[in-house]
């Protein structure tokens, strides 16, 4: 049954990584399927922290955007003004997490006088946009479905950016509020499905993030794809493609290539943006490292040939953070067949999935003399074929996003 849908999140297309990019992909599956599809969102600016062009010069306002399909399907994306931290810090996403709620809000009671969508999934973070699903539930009888990406309130705490207890337990309450009224609670890997499950005491659906496995797929010849992208076709590559933030911990990154100076072929990229992105090439350049090469996004168009070149891709994780989420950038990686080295903890959810599987090679998370050695382990030539075999095989049974977008359907939208 065709069916009109709502989803809320300040992430969304064109934003190329993160949520965004999941958010954007589930609207265009079901649109392609010829569903009415309808997002309230605003202007794209991660992982840049900075709205992009052509926005940049409406972002102050609201606009609408309509895309339609031969389905029948369409997409009408609502842009509300945010507002959007250049440095962004605990109190600025908090500003950064009101501001959407007062805008999105007003764009939300206009909506209540269009016709109705039948489902309203709001997609977390913000944990509070739960709320704004609850809202249009009330006035509507909407089917809402509240879909975990991250554990928001849980990584404010542990990283001490909200230390007063009666701010937490104000906030936790608004979510045991959100858990209660939600039809559908939703989360992307079963460690945080038995997390969010235990929270709100009711059955929690897995909804993973997934990978476009007919695009992202191994190819052939790596020494010419790195020619392609001026590196010597004898250069083993150790790549970082991703966000690049504060709290990741990417300055192992560096440190790991000063401890191959020596090695002057094992040439380490970094691939993307983020607000920590300078202060890296800083740390690089302050060690006069040039085995450390940074590259900006890359085009869609070329980005399999660019993930295929490199011959380790480094997951880089905060212990606690590996054990609950399999990171976005990994589900592209192994759906290209590649070597992923990822740090995590023994006792953490992703490694015993990676374990599980053979499908990376794992080394303890925050630990910089692990790193070195187990990428001392991975560079080994000829080595590891067996674990590239198994992460595209694990991607092809698991994070096709057709197979995992049909369950949603049948399951959560007609279910």
């Amino acid at each position: 049954m065709k069916q009109r849908i709502l989803l809320i999140g300040y992430n969304f297309a064109p934003e190329p990584t993160g949520i965004g990019k999941y958010s954007g992909e589930m609207m265009d599956w079901l649109a392609r399927q010829g569903h009415e599809c309808v997002v309230l969102t605003t202007y794209p600016y991660y992982p840049y922290w900075k709205v992009q062009a052509p926005y940049d010069k409406k972002r102050f306002g609201y606009m609408k955007e309509v895309n339609t399909f031969p389905s029948g399907g369409s997409i009408s994306t609502y842009r509300c003004p945010m507002y959007v931290p250049a440095a962004p810090s605990g109190k600025k996403r908090m500003l950064l997490d009101v501001s959407f709620m007062v805008s999105a809000f007003l764009q939300l009671v206009l909506l209540l006088f269009k016709k109705k969508c039948h489902t309203v999934i709001t997609v977390v973070p913000s944990f509070q946009f739960g709320v704004l699903g609850y809202v249009y539930k009330l006035f509507k009888g909407s089917k809402t479905v509240y879909h975990i990406q991250d554990m928001q309130i849980e990584a404010a705490q542990d990283l001490n950016m909200i230390r007063s207890k009666r701010v937490l337990d104000a906030l936790y309450g608004v979510e045991r509020f959100i858990f209660k009224k939600t039809d559908v609670i939703s989360t992307i890997s079963e460690a945080m499905v038995a997390k969010v499950a235990s929270k709100a005491g009711k059955e929690v659906y897995l909804f993973p993030n997934w990978s476009d496995t007919k695009s992202f797929k191994p190819m052939a010849d790596r020494s010419a794809l790195k020619s392609q992208f001026g590196l010597q076709p004898n250069d083993q590559v150790v790549l970082y493609s991703g966000a690049i933030g504060e709290k990741q911990g990417l300055e192992a990154i560096i440190y790991a290539a000063e401890t191959f100076k020596a090695q002057p072929q094992v040439k380490f990229v970094i691939c993307g943006t983020g607000p920590y992105k300078e202060k890296l090439q800083d740390l690089a350049n302050g060690l006069k490292l040039e085995n450390v090469l940074f590259f900006p996004l890359q085009p869609m168009e070329q980005f399999n040939a660019f993930l295929n070149m490199a011959d380790v891709h480094l997951v880089i994780q905060k212990a606690k953070a590996s054990d609950l989420v399999m990171p976005s950038k990994l589900t592209t990686i192994l759906s290209v067949g590649g070597l992923a080295l990822i740090t995590a903890n023994s006792d953490s959810g992703l490694y015993a999935l990676v374990k599980k599987y053979d499908m990376g090679l794992l080394v303890d998370a925050e630990s910089q003399e692990a790193l070195n050695t187990g990428l001392e382990a991975a560079l080994k030539v000829g080595s590891h074929e067996n674990t590239r075999q198994n992460a595209r095989q694990y991607a092809e049974t698991y994070l096709d996003i057709d197979t995992i977008m049909s369950n949603f359907q049948e399951q959560v939208l007609e279910g």
